[in-house]
Parts: C-alpha cells; sequence; structure tokens
C-alpha cells in the first residue's frame, strides 16, 4: 500500500513526462504514415532512381535503430551546420523510423488487392490514378489498420529513447523523480505501469479489428 501512496505524489510530476511522450509520438505517426504512404508507392514504382531512393530511405529507417536514427539528428547534423533541439530531433528520428515500418505495411497491404479489381477498373475507363485512390488504396489501407496499429503503439513506446538526449518525456521525468530519494525500483515500475496503460488497451484495439477484419474477408 505504501507504493500506492508514494505514486499518488508522483504522478502528476509524471503527468507532464507523458503528455511529451504522446506528443512526440502523436507527431511521428501523423507526419510518418503519409510519410510511408508516399514511400510505398516509390518503391512500386518502374523509375530506376524513385524506387532506388525509396528503398535506400526505408531500409535504413528500418535496419537502424531509432537511437542511432536520433543520435544521428541530434549529435551528427550539427557537424555540418544542422543543429535541432532535442524534441525536434526526437521527433525527426521517429518520424523517419515511422515512415519506413509504415511505408512496408502499406505496400503489402495494396499488394494484396486482388489484380482483378484493377481491370475491372480500367475496363470501365478508370484512369490510373482514379483506380488507385478510389479502388486499390481504400482496400489496401484497410487490411493494413492492423500493422499500422501496432507500428503506433511502437513509436510510443520508442519515445523512452529520446530520454538519451535529455527530452523531459516519461522516463526523463521519472529518472528526475528517482534521483531525488533514490527510490527507482518504485518510480520506474510506475513508469512501465503508464506505458502499458496506454499500450495495452491499443493492442487490444489492434487484435479486436484484425479479428473484424479476418471474418469480413
Amino acid at each position: 500500500m505504501s507504493w500506492l501512496a508514494d505514486w499518488a505524489g508522483y504522478l502528476p510530476q509524471m503527468m507532464s513526462g507523458l503528455s511529451v511522450s504522446l506528443m512526440i509520438a502523436a507527431v511521428s505517426i501523423v507526419v510518418g504514415y503519409p510519410l510511408g504512404l508516399v514511400l510505398s508507392v516509390m518503391v512500386s514504382q518502374k523509375n530506376l532512381i524513385l524506387r532506388t531512393i525509396a528503398l535506400a530511405v526505408v531500409e535504413v529507417g528500418r535496419g537502424a535503430p531509432a537511437l542511432v536514427i536520433l543520435y544521428l539528428f541530434y549529435y551528427g547534423l550539427p557537424k555540418f551546420g544542422i543543429a535541432f533541439d532535442s524534441i525536434t530531433a526526437a521527433c525527426l528520428a521517429l518520424i523517419w523510423n515511422a515512415a519506413a515500418y509504415s511505408s512496408e505495411i502499406m505496400r503489402a497491404g495494396i499488394q494484396s488487392v486482388a489484380r482483378g479489381q484493377r481491370e475491372a477498373s480500367n475496363a470501365l475507363g478508370l484512369s490510373q490514378r482514379d483506380t488507385f485512390f478510389r479502388i486499390v488504396m481504400p482496400q489496401g489501407m484497410r487490411s493494413a489498420i492492423p500493422g499500422l496499429m501496432g507500428v503506433a503503439i511502437q513509436m510510443f513506446q520508442g519515445t523512452s529513447l529520446a530520454y538519451a538526449i535529455a527530452v523531459p518525456e516519461l522516463m526523463k521525468s521519472a529518472y528526475n523523480i528517482g534521483s531525488e530519494d533514490f527510490n527507482y525500483l518504485e518510480i520506474f515500475v510506475l513508469a512501465g505501469v503508464c506505458y502499458a496503460v496506454i499500450s495495452m488497451p491499443a493492442t487490444w484495439i489492434s487484435v479486436f479489428f484484425e479479428k473484424r477484419l479476418g471474418q469480413h474477408t
């Protein structure tokens, strides 16, 4: 019970860090997903230059650890005269990460649309643009929803890496509180609970959508 009493006192300070974590995650998703869609389309192009550029961006974003990308933006770019504050660097790193992962999920969803539907739309006289935006993309995005929700959870949890560059997010707030009395066990357990309270319901929603989509299919 003493832990619960202590947690009640810690929570107001933790909430400021949690709000920063949620903000960074929201920016990475809102900006990263549209970029992911653009990359997924570029990867599918016949133009070798566009395809190569998109593949490079996607593979680096997926292959390099998010912490490495974070350090690249915060510590690496100032060497070339490009400096970002810690929150901006964290947002940019997770945007790249979100775009890279979501692009592959979206590309898989788009490719899952039956070829016959494209042929039917061509027979009806629809242009390639209309076929993609009115027929292919809506169905592809629908099947990509569970995967994209999983990436969103990953982005929220990934905000904890921003602690490494002193972003005042949830983990940084937890560390600051713990350093006051060195009661790190209690405060880090509370931080884990805060992450779980948001991540677990999001996971359940993702599973629900996946089951509904499976039943519909």
